[in-house]
């Protein structure tokens, strides 16, 4: 198996880059994604200490970027420059922090077809592009599959941007994917589906990038995380689909609480070890037994 890495979608402290350090380490996890989804709370000196004491913990850092900063703008103007400004300044940080990727959302159709929608994307998404260059920032980009059924964001949405792209990795969350096929992630070829897809989209060497919890939903639409257990997707099905593929791959546990992260990261500590029948026990404990 490739190497795995696996963290919390939010940074665990703000008091500063040692403290969050420190208790990234303290919990087992060699993953993190730097919350900015809200608003941007990390000037750079502090992503830059954050991503040098990270590189020594052997901790590999991604970034969100606010929810507002989506590209596929129906109209040019204030909220597309507003938009543009957001991602700009999270490929600031992520260069300052090193990085692997900045996560942003696809948009919305807005009344367009999705053919049009994604053409808005894939030239916003350029005109961005330049623009990094020019400032010595162009890092990788992640475009996040998204928890609406009828919205722009499907993963075959997400796998054509970044195919027209090639700077644009898939970010494949299968809490949305659970939700939008109405608890249709229960079974390991469904996870090594979505897999291969990316795989075929993503340079050869960079890693597949996951968000991960369990969700609630209804009518094929997200309503919100819950804590591992209370929902039914289950992580055994997605360890034992990325064993199928020689690539690495960070898991980024969006679970609203962290007893939920310790008990999925027990699956990463085994799957790491190639074990996952020891984490199916430990995990089968506690919720159960997973049947293939």
């Amino acid at each position: 198996m490739a190497q795995l890495h696996y963290g919390p979608a939010r940074v665990p402290s703000r008091e500063s880059p040692e403290a969050a350090i420190a208790l990234l380490q303290e919990r087992g996890y060699t993953a993190c994604e730097m919350d900015f989804e809200g608003k941007f709370w990390m000037e750079y000196p502090w992503a830059e200490k954050f991503g040098e004491l990270a590189r020594d913990a052997d901790i590999v850092l991604s970034v969100h970027a606010p929810i507002a900063g989506f590209m596929g703008h129906a109209e040019r103007g204030k909220k597309l420059n507003m938009a543009v400004g957001m991602l700009d300044h999270s490929a600031g940080i992520a260069k300052a922090a090193g990085a692997e990727v900045v996560v942003f959302h696809p948009g919305f159709l807005l009344g367009r077809e999705r053919d049009a929608a994604i053409d808005s994307v894939v030239e916003q998404l350029g005109e961005l592009r330049e623009r990094l260059e020019k400032k010595d920032r162009a890092v990788p980009f992640g475009v996040e599959i998204m928890g609406r059924v009828r919205e722009l964001g499907t993963a075959e949405d997400v796998f054509a941007i970044s195919a027209r792209t090639g700077w644009v990795r898939p970010v494949i969350d299968f809490a949305h994917l659970h939700a939008v096929t109405d608890g249709g992630f229960t079974d390991t070829s469904k996870f090594e589906e979505i897999l291969e897809g990316a795989d075929a989209v993503i340079p050869p060497d960079a890693p597949f990038h996951i968000h991960f919890s369990d969700i609630a939903y209804a009518n094929r639409n997200e309503t919100k995380h819950l804590p591992y257990g209370e929902g039914t997707l289950r992580i055994e099905p997605l360890g034992l689909a990325l064993r199928n593929f020689d690539r690495p791959a960070t898991v980024i546990t969006e679970s609203p609480d962290e007893a939920s992260n310790r008990c999925t990261s027990t699956w990463y500590g085994a799957a790491r070890s190639n074990n996952v029948a020891a984490v199916m026990t430990k995990l089968s404990a506690f919720f159960g037994p997973y049947e293939t």
